[in-house]
């Protein structure tokens, strides 16, 4: 069954501060759907769109976007984000999309399809699909590195230090890494000209505080924080003045 995380306000209010919109990603799945038709784009549904980062960034694309999410939280924060007037929102879950048999041109779940009952969202997704539209994930993995002058190998080694002490505390859910979840998720796909990108790389530049914001989301350290606020907050201190 699906995993419900990422629903407190406090919560969904860090994750509209500190996740990163992925500009990059929606390029390349732009670049994808012009190459595979030349028909007008009219309706995109981002699933499991929290805040609503991405869902945005789709909005230049679409003559519609609807971001749907099943926390009522982050769709909360979504709706006090500016958005574009082709943006709306509604709640539902992944597994249960509130849209007509092939009436959607793209389906997105943007660092949030590894938490779906997968078959059932990827049965879903072909439903809503039409003939020809596209189904989109993508996520990220820890493997982040940070730079600043000579001292970035130093940096590195504390961010690693930082995801040791989380580690701990990832859900079972999730196993080893997300990546096994993707890739699962893509073989069981039986479209016969689905791509899989291994990774690309994204450059942004952030304050101190907007990394471990940005680590502070992650469910590992939500889980921490829950159980130990106190230890949790000693952590991020630790690393901070590190």
């Amino acid at each position: 069954m699906a995993v419900r995380l990422f629903e407190s306000k406090k919560h969904a209010a860090a994750y509209l501060q500190y996740r990163v919109s992925p500009t990059e990603l929606i390029s390349t799945i732009m670049n994808y759907m012009e190459k595979k038709t030349l028909k007008h784009f009219n309706l995109a549904v981002d699933v499991g769109c929290g805040s609503g980062q991405g869902t945005v960034l789709l909005a230049p694309y679409f003559t519609k976007v609807v971001g749907t999410d099943i926390s009522p939280a982050q769709l909360e924060m979504a709706l006090a984000n500016s958005n574009p007037p082709n943006v709306s929102y509604r709640q539902s879950p992944a597994e249960e999309l509130p849209f007509a048999s092939g009436e959607v041109d793209l389906v997105a779940a943007m660092t949030a399809a590894h938490w779906f009952d997968h078959q059932r969202f990827l049965q879903e997704a072909d439903r809503v699909l039409r003939p020809g539209g596209c189904l989109a994930l993508i996520s990220y993995t820890t493997d982040m590195e940070l730079e600043y002058g000579d001292v970035s190998n130093r940096l590195n080694d504390i961010c690693k230090e930082f995801y040791a002490a989380l580690l701990p505390f990832r859900d079972p859910y999730l196993g080893s890494g997300s990546v096994r979840i993707y890739l699962d998720m893509f073989d069981s796909c039986s479209y016969p000209d689905k791509e899989w990108n291994e990774c690309m790389l994204i450059k942004r530049t952030l304050p101190l505080n907007g990394y471990i914001g940005m680590v502070e989301t992650f469910s590992s350290y939500q889980k921490l924080q829950k159980k130990d606020p106190d230890e949790a907050e000693r952590l991020s201190n630790d690393i901070r003045n590190k």
